[in-house]
């Protein structure tokens, strides 16, 4: 088989079941599709479908059309290459539940005039590099402490402790490359043990910001172009890396890597970008990856 299309849903309700799976598999086989046997790699929640004769890009739409709204996410991709070396991932909304900045600006006390800038940059409406200016300068005279306090508050967003830990296990490094900023990515690296992190950083005098983002604002290029310094650096085809995201800012990282992943992703990104789970937590990109439920390294960070 050429392509292999894997069927996920969320570890914490596992829902997918032998019924599905034999669904998209006669759905598949009655529009031309040579189909493979189901290859279950975790009962219930991963389950792989080897094809060929058929493109990936229909068979995911196919599989949706077969499950008919179940919470399943459905990635196709060519079987070759399909463990990768390099994970290159956003932090906002994709490794942490939340906004860092919008957080921040909630204890700020401007956090609702900053949450819609937010929202329209995310969603591609505004440039990234003005909008995060502007963001940024209502934080002007704010004391520093309350990054502290913003941090203690974040949440991983579930599955990524056992995403890292998982593909640091086997041999892939890994890399936190975020609009947000160093403060934050810092101690998430330390956290989730990254490889490296990157980010921006912010201006800080007697102890208080200063409303301003040291130069040069790490940009959607920048983000693209730390996937292929990386993947340079290791050696590594193209092939063989994974970017996920959620942002309009991601969208050319995503798109120039091996597999890009518009995780939980705003409209924009989900019209762009392929490969989407929606359903699954973070531990998809294992599935998607043909990692088994013995494979898997369970981290009991929070």
């Amino acid at each position: 088989m050429d392509f292999v299309l894997t069927l996920i849903t969320d570890p914490a309700s596992p829902c997918l079941s032998q019924e599905q799976v034999d669904r998209v598999r006669q759905e598949l086989t009655g529009q031309g599709a040579d189909v493979g046997p189901a290859d279950w790699l975790h009962q219930n929640i991963a389950c792989d479908i080897g094809f060929s004769r058929f493109a990936p890009g229909r068979a995911e739409t196919t599989a949706r059309q077969a499950l008919q709204q179940a919470p399943v996410d459905a990635i196709a991709q060519s079987v070759w290459d399909r463990r990768k070396k390099l994970l290159v991932a956003d932090m906002d909304s994709t490794i942490v539940t939340g906004e860092t900045l919008d957080e921040l600006a909630a204890l700020a006390g401007v956090g609702e005039a900053i949450a819609e800038i937010t929202r329209r940059a995310m969603n591609g409406k505004l440039g990234f590099a003005d909008a995060l200016r502007e963001r940024v300068s209502m934080l002007d005279g704010i004391d520093a402490g309350l990054m502290a306090e913003t941090y203690k508050s974040l949440e991983l967003m579930p599955g990524a402790a056992t995403l890292i830990a998982t593909m640091r296990h086997h041999g892939a490094y890994t890399a936190l490359v975020s609009g947000g900023f160093t403060y934050f990515t810092r101690r998430i690296k330390e956290r989730l043990g990254f490889d490296y992190h990157e980010a921006n950083i912010l201006d800080i005098q007697d102890g208080l910001l200063t409303g301003r983002v040291m130069e040069p604002i790490l940009s959607p290029d920048r983000k693209l172009q730390a996937l292929n310094q990386m993947a340079v650096a290791s050696g590594l085809d193209p092939e063989l890396t994974m970017a996920v995201g959620d942002g309009a800012n991601d969208i050319k990282m995503l798109a120039a890597a091996g597999i890009g992943i518009a995780y939980r992703a705003k409209p924009l990104v989900r019209d762009t970008i392929r490969a989407k789970v929606d359903h699954s937590d973070l531990t998809a990109l294992l599935y998607i990856q043909g990692y088994r439920q013995a494979e898997i390294i369970t981290s009991g960070q929070s």
